[in-house]
C-alpha cells in the first residue's frame, strides 16, 4: 500500500524543491539539469516544480540563492562570535577554504560558469558574492579599528583574500591530489598575515 504524501505549505515545499535541486546540480550539473530530474527525486511531477519555478533558470538561480544564504549565515555566525578579530578571521577563512566545510565546491564552480550565460544567476551570484565579501570587510576593519593590526584598505584586502580562496578552490576541485591540504591551508595563513600585516605567529592564534 503506497504511504500517503505528507501535504506541506508552500514555503516548505518550495524549500523542499531547492535542496532536491541543489542535489541534482551537483551530481548531473547545470547544463544536464531537468526540471524533471529534481520532480523525479522527490516522486512529484513537472507540474508542480514550474508552478514554484516557471523555468529553469529561474530554479537554478533559486537553488543556488538557497545553498549560499545557509552559507552567509554561518559566516555571519563565525565572525560575529566574541574574541579577536584576527581569530574569528582566520576562523571564516579555514572554514571556506576547499579543505573547510562551506558549501560543495563543485556545485559553485558550476554555477560560474553557469553564470556566464544565464542573467538571473549572474544576478543572484554577484549579490551574494558582494555579501560574502562586505562581511569579510566589516571583521578585517573592525579588527584594524580596535588595534589589533593596520589595514587601510578593509574592501580590498577581503577581496583579495576571497579570489584566492576562490582560485584554490578551482584548482583543488578541478585537479585533485595536484595540491596537498597541508599546502594549500599554509598558503591562506600566510595570505591572512600579509593582508592584516601580522608577525607569522599572530595569524595562528
Amino acid at each position: 500500500m503506497a504511504r500517503a504524501r505528507v501535504r506541506l505549505s508552500v514555503a516548505e515545499r518550495r524549500d523542499e524543491l531547492l535542496r532536491a535541486a541543489v542535489e541534482q546540480i551537483e551530481e548531473r550539473g547545470v547544463a544536464a539539469l531537468r526540471i524533471a530530474d529534481v520532480a523525479a527525486a522527490l516522486g512529484v511531477s513537472n507540474a508542480l516544480v514550474l508552478y514554484h519555478f516557471s523555468t529553469k533558470e529561474k530554479l537554478v538561480a533559486a537553488a543556488f540563492e538557497h545553498a549560499a544564504e545557509a552559507d552567509l549565515e554561518r559566516l555571519r555566525a563565525l565572525v560575529g562570535r566574541g574574541g579577536s578579530a584576527v581569530r574569528r578571521l582566520r576562523s571564516a577563512v579555514r572554514w571556506y577554504s576547499p579543505t573547510g566545510q562551506a558549501k560543495g565546491w563543485r556545485l559553485w564552480i558550476e554555477g560560474w560558469a553557469a553564470a556566464l550565460r544565464e542573467p538571473a544567476l549572474r544576478e543572484v551570484s554577484l549579490g551574494l558574492d558582494r555579501q560574502w565579501k562586505a562581511t569579510l570587510a566589516e571583521v578585517i576593519a573592525e579588527g584594524a579599528a580596535a588595534g589589533e593590526y593596520e589595514c587601510e584598505d578593509p574592501r580590498a584586502a577581503a577581496w583579495r583574500l576571497t579570489a584566492l580562496l576562490d582560485g584554490l578552490a578551482v584548482q583543488m576541485t578541478a585537479y585533485p591530489g595536484e595540491l596537498s591540504r597541508r599546502r594549500m591551508e599554509t598558503w591562506v595563513d600566510e595570505a591572512l598575515t600579509r593582508e592584516l600585516g601580522l608577525r607569522p605567529h599572530c595569524a595562528m592564534v
